[in-house]
């Protein structure tokens, strides 16, 4: 015989089991009185079972007792249910008789706003026709500013004109006397014409020191210094560089001969090499690539502009018979 707890236990079971039941039922709805009605049942099913354990042991008299209690509950609610929309039903006949009412609106202020403007309107094209049927004044000064707007205008461009570039000089030809000069070479010692006068000399003007092409070509010179040498001919470099720069230059690459630093290009305007270059769209002035061989007589014997330097040594050497 099983004793009274494992009866209680047994009817607890299948109490929960019914509750549990009910109360998914329940929980599916989304009425919310039947979720309290479906607390109060299971408070109610746990008064049930404790009077039920403390007046008798037997499990069927737990049973029955449970049984009742739940069919009451499920009584109660099905009475609550059917009286819930009846109960609304004057709610909602309020709400409604109440939703109608009118709201009083508050004068807006824009119509007097609109009123003063066209009260002002005729006031305004009163004066506008007054204004255009009187006879217009005359304007001495205005029209005598008119007529030294040209003027003004020439004086003004001759003011603000921007410095002109240096104009190229006149480019001289095979034939022609070199043009004397006075410069100063990389140490800083002034080299001139005069002291060049009863020998041959090649003068070559380049952009910049330490660029590649300007490089190559300096080496070219230094590689064929001696075959230069052994018919008397001097080679003598120019560009816009200082002597500083020109120092660093032949020591960088070893070179054999003399740089001049035309720093305010007047041997390169001499000359005709100082010229407009363009580059990518960029128009700018510049050093233009040249090569002058000058005889003993202080003439120019030949000339290379636009020198390409790839074979450009060989060029001059070719010149020279060597």
């Amino acid at each position: 015989m099983p004793g009274a707890g494992e009866q209680a236990r047994d009817g607890l079971w299948e109490v929960t089991e019914v509750m549990a039941k009910r109360s998914a039922t329940k929980a599916r709805s989304k009425n919310k009185a039947v979720r309290k009605i479906a607390n109060k049942a299971r408070g109610l099913v746990k008064a049930v079972l404790a009077k039920a354990k403390a007046k008798t042991k037997s499990k069927s008299n737990i049973r029955t007792a449970a049984r009742g209690a739940i069919k009451k509950l499920v009584a109660k609610s099905k009475a609550r249910k059917a009286q819930a929309p009846r109960a609304s039903a004057p709610r909602t006949a309020k709400a409604r008789a109440v939703a109608p009412r009118p709201v009083a609106t508050p004068p807006r202020p824009t119509p007097t706003r609109a009123k003063a403007k066209t009260a002002k309107a005729p006031a305004k094209r009163a004066a506008v026709s007054e204004l255009r049927n009187a006879a217009p004044a005359p304007k001495p000064a205005k029209r005598k500013s008119v007529a030294n707007k040209p003027a003004a205008r020439i004086a003004l461009g001759a003011a603000t004109a921007p410095a002109a570039a240096p104009s190229n000089g006149a480019e001289v030809g095979a034939g022609a006397t070199a043009p004397s000069f006075e410069l100063s070479d990389e140490d800083g010692n002034p080299l001139s014409a005069r002291q060049l006068a009863g020998k041959p000399y090649v003068l070559y003007f380049y952009p910049k020191d330490d660029t590649p092409g300007c490089t190559a070509q300096a080496c070219g010179f230094r590689d064929a210094l001696n075959r230069f040498s052994q018919r008397g001919v001097r080679v003598i470099g120019v560009s816009p560089d200082s002597p500083q720069t020109h120092t660093k230059f032949k020591q960088k690459y070893g070179l054999n001969f003399t740089l001049l630093s035309d720093a305010d290009k007047v041997l390169s305007q001499a000359y005709g090499v100082w010229a407009k270059k363009s580059n990518y769209g960029r128009e700018y002035m510049g050093i233009e690539r040249s090569t002058f061989l000058i005889d003993e007589s202080g003439a120019i014997k030949k000339v290379w502009r636009k020198v390409r330097v790839p074979g450009h040594v060989d060029a001059v050497l070719t010149e020279l018979g060597t």
